[in-house]
């Protein structure tokens, strides 16, 4: 297992308030119109080159925070990936420098380094400056890209402080580089090579990525193992020279691979996963999926080797021909009479992991971020091939079949208790927000990008932080005791559970398919235990609850973690709070030493109200931590192990990783 990845990450505070909302100006008469002959072509702007990228990034690479900052890497690897598709690159390395600059190098064929016809440059020197120049619009030198808008490793140029490209081809090494994506060092032969490939090294300009130049592992990570799992046998490496992390990604099972190890630490209720593979109209489809005996799906869905977060028409294939292979199937068994309404594709994807890769000649993406697949045809293409072949798999696998029909049924039948329970929390949502005595404690601003909600451990911390909060902004949730384990329950006894219910109603958002951000009431959602086992336990149990039923929360990063001190330090008049051990100990070697008292938070309860506000929530001195989640396949896999119902493994996670622990209370 790779180094487990931690999905709460210290981050600063940010700012509370926005500007006060100004009134709108008076009625005016309008103002004339300004005489046309001012407005020439002179007034006509052209941009050259790569000027558009830098004067507009977020157009090309979707912002300029870390997930930008990522983008870039990843446009690089795609031109490596779109070699291994091509079938003449076995191996990528990926390498983080010191420096937060990235090398990626391949045994590809080397970007060629002969003249291109009409622009009189050299084709690597075309391919690093201009927009939407490369291989990849005509037919020949790749049947299948990712990178098909052409305007990658350009954008990448312009957008680095500086960049150099290595180039291995025809026995000998070429060299070029470049700084914000102008030439530094024209295109010259560097001596002689007995292999091909390329090699790409830049360092984002910080002028740009403001906000941060900063890799993470964990995101580089969290991709590089994708690409691996999708294309069987290639060989990716990850070395991070910042912490001496590495890791070596390859998978000969390909996505069989992928879905076995999403389901390693779950109980299945087949032993194989099941592999369709099927070229249909120059479309290649590759589908692997098992059912276990938890009640979420996890489903993820490529085009290209692109993962297409938000779907598309190759998973609305393959949801729509699971459903009606399924439903056909127990009805020829007479396990789904004709009475009995149809299974639904809930109940049939319930405890489903499954992985859905195509490759495809002319993708339509939405988008230059490639978030979701608009081909209308992938949609008919995966759909015949997967009822086709699954149909043959459940009638050549009979027990298997009957373990997937039972649980779908089952599923049907909580899918109407839930319905019923969802109903009522629909009912109290729209209704009785504004009576939940003894629970919410709202707050007046109504803005809710201005309002945050503490969700608070127990009546007396809950009692401190009522009274101790900024009554205008700050709205206070205690809950009475643990919540349920989502990990293990479905839907219907989850909506029975009153803590989640009043957690729901207050949040506005519903859960699960109701969910809806737009209708999120508070922009910050802060979690507040206390400092022990069965604090670490409720906030557990509680992101739990948020990645399982409501994950947008955390993938737009309104989940927070309070960070109240744990102890106070006081000589004389002196005195001062610490959030850590060596904090601690520098106070009291600041403090002098003798006479010191120290006084250790086991509980919020402990602290009066004005402590509370001084040291936990006040925006000027508090300190938080913003959930986030770099990689979704490692917070699934400890999200299952620590909240799921095998304790072997709990155990062994905890022994293995118990060292790292600091400041445990027992």
């Amino acid at each position: 297992m790779d180094e487990p990845v931690i999905i709460e990450d210290p981050a600063e505070e940010e700012a509370l308030h926005e500007a006060p909302l100004q009134e709108p100006p008076m009625a005016q008469e309008a103002e004339p119109v300004s005489d046309p002959a001012s407005y020439g072509a002179e007034d006509i702007q052209i941009l050259e080159g790569l000027e558009p990228v830098r004067m507009r990034p977020a157009m090309y690479i979707g912002s300029t925070g870390h997930k930008g900052l990522h983008h870039l890497v990843f446009e690089v690897v795609d031109n490596s990936i779109d070699e291994a598709l091509a079938g003449v690159c076995t191996h990528i390395d990926v390498i983080i420098h010191p420096d937060n600059s990235v090398t990626v190098i391949d045994n590809g064929r080397g970007i060629p380094v002969d003249i291109v016809a009409g622009a009189e440059r050299p084709a690597v020197e075309v391919v690093m400056t201009k927009l939407h120049a490369g291989g990849k619009f005509g037919s020949s030198s790749y049947k299948v890209s990712g990178g098909l808008h052409g305007v990658g490793v350009s954008v990448v140029n312009a957008l680095a402080e500086w960049l150099e490209v290595e180039v291995w081809r025809d026995g000998k090494a070429y060299r070029m580089r470049f700084s914000r994506g102008d030439i530094t060092s024209p295109l010259e032969e560097i001596g002689t090579s007995e292999t091909t490939g390329t090699r790409v090294s830049f360092k984002p300009d910080a002028d740009i990525f403001k906000e941060t130049t900063e890799f993470h592992y964990e995101i580089l990570s969290q991709r590089l193992r994708e690409l691996a799992f999708l294309n069987k046998g290639l060989s990716i490496n990850l070395i991070d020279e910042r912490t001496t992390k590495s890791h070596r990604f390859c998978y000969e099972g390909g996505i069989v691979s992928f879905v076995s190890h999403l389901n390693q630490n779950k109980d299945t209720l087949h032993p194989d996963p099941i592999y369709l593979c099927a070229t249909k109209e120059t479309m290649e489809v590759e589908v692997a999926f098992q059912w276990n005996t938890a009640y979420l799906e996890t489903i993820y869905s490529f085009a290209n080797n692109i993962n297409t977060q938000e779907g598309g028409s190759h998973l609305t294939g393959f949801k729509a021909a699971l459903t009606k292979s399924i439903n056909l199937y127990s009805r020829r068994k007479g396990w789904l009479k004709e009475k009995d309404q149809n299974l639904s594709g809930e109940d049939v994807r319930e405890g489903i992991t499954a992985v859905v890769s195509i490759k495809i000649r002319e993708p339509q993406f939405e988008g230059q971020t490639k978030t979701k697949l608009g081909n209308p045809e992938a949609r008919a293409i995966v759909e015949s091939i997967v009822e086709e072949n699954l149909d043959n798999y459940l009638e050549e696998n009979p027990a298997c079949a009957k373990n997937i029909v039972d649980k779908s049924i089952g599923a049907l039948r909580a899918r109407e208790a839930a319905r019923k329970a969802r109903e009522i929390v629909r009912r109290k949502g729209a209704l009785e927000i504004t009576s939940l005595p003894g629970k919410l404690a709202d707050c007046s601003e109504k803005d809710a990008s201005r309002s945050e909600i503490y969700i608070v451990e127990g009546d007396s911390a809950g009692g401190s932080a009522k009274q101790g909060r900024d009554r205008h902004f700050q709205a206070i949730l205690p809950l009475r005791g643990k919540i349920l384990n989502v990990e293990r329950a479905r839907l219907d006894r989850i909506l029975t559970n009153e803590e989640i219910r009043t957690m729901i109603t207050a949040l506005g958002t519903g859960i699960a398919e109701d969910f809806e951000l737009k209708k999120l009431r508070y922009h910050r959602i802060i979690i507040m235990t206390d400092a022990d086992v069965d604090g670490s336990h409720i906030r557990t149990l509680l992101l739990t609850f948020f990645y399982r039923y409501m994950k947008q929360l955390l993938e737009e990063g309104h989940v927070f973690i309070a960070q109240p001190p744990l102890y106070k330090v006081k000589k004389g008049k002196q005195e001062s709070y610490a959030y850590s051990d060596e904090e601690k100990d520098r106070v009291i070697s600041e403090f002098g030493g003798d006479g010191v008292a120290i006084q250790r938070y086991k509980g919020l309860g402990e602290m009066n109200p004005d402590q509370l506000w001084e040291t936990t929530m006040d925006p000027t001195n508090r300190v938080m931590r913003k959930v986030s989640m770099e990689d979704a396949v490692s917070a699934d896999e400890i999200f299952t192990i620590l909240m799921g119902d095998r304790p072997e493994l709990r155990r062994h996670f905890i022994e293995t990783y118990a060292k790292e622990v600091k400041n445990l209370d027992i």
